[in-house]
């Protein structure tokens, strides 16, 4: 079996890497992944106290009792649940580096202009995943407790949360919203590599809504409807706007077409004449 083949995505027309290079520069990525998520995990350790009131902000908006009611049933949740917060502040803080080790992977599969593009979509990234983490912080998540909780009092329960269930919910929560919002940058590079084109997203766009919507009801950590319509609307919205951008995206692809076109029209005259 030629195991080369995996890695046929990073060569290029003028070189061809031998398989043992590529592992090679597999690994030092994941070294460098790894060690940012740790170094960027310690920092954010000293700020546990302040992740913490961060995180139980939106269950004050609900209850402001509601912090000092979340019991902890585990004697090293402390730990724990500090290392979960850690871990998930520290990948959204590396997220831009995280994004730029995995382009600098690819590098040898890009044009030069095409390696220009890499700081910018890092970029363009990041802010739209702090922008889900930030739409699901502000708008979704408090929403969403406040339902869970007067629903909670309807069953005539009292909604008595654990620390550990609480904080697996939002951070899940928070997380998957960042992800979702990835969706146009994921759809830009596809059309920028010839993946795909303006004009098949146009045809796709209703296959696209269902999957969307499926895809929302998979990731969306509440199972209630106005949770799962605040995560799949928005997406689709993002969507309808990676068809626009697209186009953008296609002309220089299209223009350097037609210069190849003309050139060969000029240095082959005999072609214009049978067209």
């Amino acid at each position: 079996m030629d195991y080369g083949k995996f890695f046929s995505f990073r060569e290029t027309d003028e070189e061809s890497r031998p398989f043992l290079e590529h592992v090679d520069d597999l690994r030092r990525m994941v070294i460098k992944i790894a060690l940012t998520l740790v170094l960027a995990m310690v920092g954010s350790f000293f700020f546990r106290g302040f992740l913490a009131a961060f995180i139980q902000k939106p269950l004050l908006l609900v209850d402001p009792q509601g912090a000092g009611s979340l019991q902890s049933l585990g004697v090293a949740d402390s730990m724990t649940i500090s290392m979960d917060l850690c871990f998930y502040a520290g990948f959204i803080i590396s997220f831009p580096l995280l994004l730029f080790f995995l382009g600098e992977f690819l590098f040898p599969a890009l044009q030069h202009a095409e390696k220009r593009l890499i700081i910018p979509v890092t970029a363009a990234s990041f802010f739209l995943f702090i922008l889900g983490v930030s739409f699901s912080y502000y708008v979704v998540l408090p929403g969403t407790l406040a339902f869970f909780f007067q629903d909670a009092k309807a069953m005539h329960w009292v909604p008595t949360w654990t620390v550990r269930d609480y904080y697996s919910f939002t951070t899940q929560f928070l997380i998957a919203f960042g992800i979702a919002f990835e969706m146009p940058i994921v759809v830009l590079i596809l059309v920028r590599l010839g993946f795909l084109t303006s004009e098949i997203l146009r045809k796709k766009r209703s296959i696209a809504i269902i999957t969307i919507f499926t895809i929302a009801a998979f990731i969306t950590p509440s199972p209630d409807l106005m949770t799962y319509l605040l995560m799949g609307v928005p997406m689709v919205l993002l969507y309808e706007t990676c068809i626009f951008l697209a186009r953008w995206v296609e002309k220089p692809g299209k223009e350097a077409e037609l210069q190849i076109e003309k050139k060969n029209t000029l240095l082959n005259p005999d072609i214009s004449c049978k067209l």
